[in-house]
């Protein structure tokens, strides 16, 4: 048997009037998705994010993998740390590095833009290299990432310190949410020196000459200290491989010793490259019992709050990767697929909820239509009356193990 985990990240969102009250997946174009949902073996809705915990792509991710949040979450930036190879030692707190864009309104410093325009890992390795030889100090130490998403080391740091996710702030001041607590200081002074060491960057003058939104700063957040977790294969005794754009999913997968794939043209946005996503991940169960292809460009459209690119962001998902799966994954006779996200992240707030999600698990052994009248829509999910109050255990249930 092999199985397939295809993760939609924020794809669940709000009714909007510029969709004329509808969500993004009501409105889109998803023969694939809705094939899986009148097929389902089980269709309904689960909650990833357990009451306490930030509604983050980390928490709901490590639910979608079967991991329960509540055991296993330390923090976000750890996960990040493993995939690109830092190693952690006892005392060090992690934190997310993003290069933003702030600007200005009514005097007030806002945050204009979360990942200062989607800027390509070329440009950001180039900026966050200029802040790393200007700000790295005995303890605080910069790593480069992908795009904006970048780390920082603190060793000895406070991992009870408190900051803001910058996307949860789109649009706003940035003074009430900038880090407070013990050792914020730190963290408040690099954030501060930073905007002098980008603000004349070539990189950044090229970008506005382009009428591209230019990094004008970076701003911390997500702290944690490195994750004891079991293997994938220890906690469900199979064996699994990952595919994402994003160094987050990418940790995961590398604390749960699954094949993290690195996939040509993949970059967590629309251009991402779908195709590749999915040939790769069934080219990787020829080795493995399980795959998920993580598809970002669902979460980011959210992000950015306009609903006509996330409806291009599901129709995407639902012909390019769901489609192709369908197709594809017939070389194996015997197989089961998931299909769900880690949380909602709707257009009218711009950020994560931890509102349920729409899931649906779908048998090989019977292609018969179970839930007439359905498709795969968060109203019809929850008009199936099936409601899985830990989502971390949908793992157990794709696997048979209920």
């Amino acid at each position: 048997m092999k199985y397939v985990i295809l993760q939609g990240d924020g794809m669940p969102d709000h009714k909007l009037p510029e969709l004329g009250n509808k969500t993004p997946l009501e409105t889109a174009n998803t023969p694939n998705l809705d094939y899986i949902a009148k097929r389902a073996e089980t269709f309904g809705m689960a909650k990833t994010i357990p009451g306490g915990l930030p509604p983050g792509s980390d928490v709901g991710n490590l639910a979608v993998l079967g991991y329960d949040p509540t055991v296993y979450y330390t923090g976000r930036s750890p996960l990040e740390a493993a995939s690109i190879g830092v190693e952690l030692f006892p005392g060090d707190v992690t934190l997310r590095c993003n290069l933003v864009t702030l600007g200005k309104e009514d005097e007030n410093t806002i945050m204009a833009d979360y990942s200062a325009g989607h800027i390509t890992t070329e440009e950001a390795t180039e900026l966050i290299n200029a802040v790393k030889n200007e700000l790295d100090e005995e303890g605080m130490i910069f790593h480069p990432g992908i795009s904006y998403r970048h780390l920082l080391v603190w060793s000895g740091g406070n991992k009870d310190v408190t900051t803001t996710p910058p996307h949860d702030i789109s649009g706003k001041s940035i003074d009430p949410h900038m880090p407070a607590g013990a050792g914020s200081e730190k963290l408040i002074k690099l954030i501060i020196k930073s905007r002098e060491v980008l603000k004349d960057h070539p990189v950044n003058k090229k970008r506005v000459e382009r009428g591209e939104n230019p990094a004008t700063s970076i701003w911390l957040w997500g702290q944690g200290t490195a994750p004891k977790m079991p293997t994938l294969e220890e906690l469900y005794g199979i064996t699994g491989s990952v595919i994402s754009a994003v160094d987050l999913v990418k940790g995961i997968g590398h604390y749960a010793k699954m094949n993290v794939i690195d996939v040509p043209g993949a970059t967590g946005y629309l251009d991402t490259n779908y195709e590749g996503k999915v040939d790769y991940a069934i080219e990787s169960l020829n080795s493995c019992d399980l795959t998920m292809i993580h598809i970002e460009s669902t979460d980011e459209t959210g992000h950015v709050g306009k609903a006509e690119l996330k409806v291009q962001a599901v129709e995407d998902f639902d012909k390019r990767v769901v489609g192709r799966v369908l197709e594809k994954i017939k070389a194996f006779k015997n197989y089961r697929i998931l299909v769900m996200s880690d949380h909602p992240t709707p257009i009218d707030i711009r950020t994560h909820t931890s509102d349920p999600v729409p899931f649906a698990i779908l048998d090989s052994s019977d292609d018969s239509v179970r839930n007439e009248g359905h498709v795969y829509t968060e109203d019809s999910a929850s008009n199936s009356e099936t409601f899985i109050d830990d989502g971390w255990k949908l793992m157990g249930m794709l696997l048979n193990k209920k």
